[in-house]
């Protein structure tokens, strides 16, 4: 990357789009491990001007030949899987906030997922960092309802509502579906997973050096964040991500030795009813019942948000976006300057959003039997 002409993976911002890496995830939800109906073609929102040139930039991006992905080409396809990876988090915790009995099993499986991401989001600002990145997130805070950032898994369209089964099929499925699912599902060799090869693929070319300052080391969930000092910590690390979204070639397990299923197999657990078991080489979802749970009827977010909501909704949206402007601002901040006050600053805010978010989805929406609910949108 001698070359002192602006390259195209030089540009700030870039969400990573291969031209044919990531395809429709709705495909692999129209599969037996996904919803029985066929997916409708979602309606995306209108991008802005921002997300239009971060789309173009990925293409640009991934016409870069291999030889020529150096460590300006990690840093923007690292920022793009911070974005990826932070997107997940708001869809996933309306869906388990919306969830009345927290002791049940669709609830229980939620919020390990959540926990995951939060970890995954960790690790790749410490790979970002460890190249000497910063993770720009409130920057590129996403947008609802909308397409998943860098153009992953083109037609999936991420709203924000309640626990439904639609919300399972055609959101969190369809975010963690696998390049090629063992129950049977349509092979889709452009998922997630292969955008993280791909990164691991440059970074074992480039074989970067990597700087432990502004790195993060703090305990989440039931994972421990640590600084990334060697490419074996980074092939452990995209691994990681991989497996506990996706599961292993052979199994449906995270590959972890932790007993848990990969995200795309829980989430299916809880569309299907049933436990996920292997028995002569099947995948199938005859094991225990996984009733889908009673929730708070919080309706899609429209696009631009609540249309003149009620004087208490609109304090408790006002609630919540302020104290989510504060997280972003503090995961900046702790990546930025290397600040783990400002990790645990992060994390006691998102606790405080529960409350605002459990407040609005309470509140009727005239005229229908939906409720309000949080729309993840950053103060200006």
């Amino acid at each position: 990357m001698a070359n002192t002409r602006r390259s195209p993976e030089e540009s700030t911002g870039a969400p990573f789009r291969r031209r044919a890496l990531l395809a429709s995830a709705a495909l692999a939800a129209g599969t037996p491990i996904s919803p029985a109906a066929p997916a409708q073609t979602p309606r995306l929102s209108t991008p802005g001007r921002h997300a239009a040139a971060q789309r173009g930039t990925t293409v640009r991006l991934l016409a870069v030949p291999e030889e020529n992905r150096g460590v300006n080409w990690l840093r923007s396809a690292l920022q793009v899987a911070v974005e990826i990876e932070f997107s997940t988090i708001p869809p996933y915790l309306c869906g388990w906030w919306s969830i009345k009995n927290r002791k049940c099993d669709a609830s229980r499986l939620i919020r390990r997922i959540i926990s995951d991401e939060m970890y995954h989001l960790g690790i790749v600002c410490n790979l970002l960092a460890g190249l000497g990145g910063r993770p720009r997130i409130r920057e590129s805070a996403p947008t609802y309802p909308g397409p998943l950032p860098g153009g992953v898994h083109p037609g999936v369209n991420v709203y924000l509502s309640g626990l439904t089964k639609s919300l399972v099929g055609d959101v969190m499925m369809a975010i963690e579906a696998p390049a090629v699912p063992l129950t049977e599902g349509a092979h889709d060799p452009r998922s997630i997973g292969v955008f993280y090869e791909e990164l691991l693929k440059a970074f074992r070319v480039v074989a970067p050096d990597l700087s432990v300052h502004r790195q993060m080391h703090e305990r989440i969930g039931e994972d421990t964040l640590r600084p990334v000092r060697t490419l074996e910590d980074v092939e452990r690390s995209i691994e990681i991500i991989k497996d506990q979204g996706e599961g292993t070639a052979a199994s449906a397990a995270d590959g972890q030795g932790d007993g848990h299923l990969a995200h795309y197999y829980a989430f299916a657990e809880i569309y299907h009813g049933r436990q996920l078991r292997e028995a002569d080489g099947d995948w199938k979802f005859t094991g225990a019942p996984v009733p889908f749970p009673d929730t708070r009827p919080m309706a899609r977010v429209p696009a631009g948000g609540w249309d003149q909501p009620p004087a208490e909704a609109q304090r408790l949206l006002d609630d919540f976006d302020t104290t989510y402007t504060a997280v972003l601002e503090a995961l900046d901040t702790a990546w930025d300057e290397g600040d783990p006050r400002s990790l645990k600053a992060a994390v006691r805010r998102m606790r405080r959003l529960e409350t605002p978010a459990v407040g609005l989805m309470e509140i009727p929406i005239t005229g229908t039997k939906e409720t309000y609910g949080p729309q993840f949108r950053p103060r200006r």
